[in-house]
């Protein structure tokens, strides 16, 4: 295959990239699923479903995931049959119902990610500082797209209210959350806590900017 004599811009080579890292990822995920039983749909449902006490409805597993309405319900079918999840009435909602994991559902995702896949084995063997670059940089590419609402808003400490970043001045942990009242690092963000409470538009984009300009290498001099 003859190299292209245009080299397309870096923007759509790191997306190239992604989607090198997505294959990866499926394949994992089909391991996994197929270590309990289940398909990645299925497997994808029982872990949102493990950080939730309260349960999810359909539609917002759906949204979550990134498929369809109707998939979401027949694999949730699977699921109940399987005694993987069960469905309670929605104490907001006496017309809603919300999907709930079981015992055996939490039994079921720490036996299907007991082995780490191909793309958690890639990431570990970086170095310290390689790791937390990159988790930085996912962060701000998931948060552009939940932004531009390509994707929900996710759990992530950057979008949630109880976040202070650079509350500090140790280099080591500058951030602070006010849910835990307790100091922490670059390596400590995350991407799914299940304590978030989303913060309003207004301060989500004050707090990024925070977070964005203090992160920020300074000039020679400053």
């Amino acid at each position: 295959m003859d190299t292209p004599h245009v080299v397309p811009p870096v923007h759509a080579r790191i997306v190239e990239g992604l989607e090198r890292i997505a294959t990866a990822l499926k394949s994992d995920d089909w391991v996994r699923a197929q270590t309990v039983g289940l398909n990645p749909t299925q497997l994808a449902i029982l872990r949102a479903l493990d950080t939730r006490d309260g349960g999810m409805g359909v539609k917002e597993l759906a949204l979550l995931l990134g498929v369809s309405q109707p998939t979401t319900t027949d694999s949730i079918l699977a699921l109940e049959r399987k005694t993987l999840v069960e469905k309670r009435g929605d104490p907001a909602d006496g017309r809603a119902v919300r999907v709930v994991i079981t015992g055996a559902g939490r039994d079921a995702v720490r036996s299907g990610d007991a082995a780490p896949g191909a793309v958690a084995r890639a990431t570990a063997a970086l170095e310290d500082e390689d790791q937390e670059q990159l988790l930085v940089q996912l962060i701000s590419v998931i948060r552009q797209l939940q932004e531009q609402g390509s994707i929900p808003i996710q759990r992530m400490c950057v979008s949630c209210r109880h976040f202070r970043p650079y509350a500090h001045t140790d280099a080591a942990r500058p951030h602070h959350c006010n849910f835990v009242d307790a100091a922490f690092g670059q390596q400590d963000l995350r991407i799914d806590c299940r304590d978030h409470e989303t913060a309003d538009p207004s301060i989500r984009a004050a707090t990024w900017m925070v977070f964005e300009k203090d992160r920020s290498p300074q000039p020679p001099g400053d």
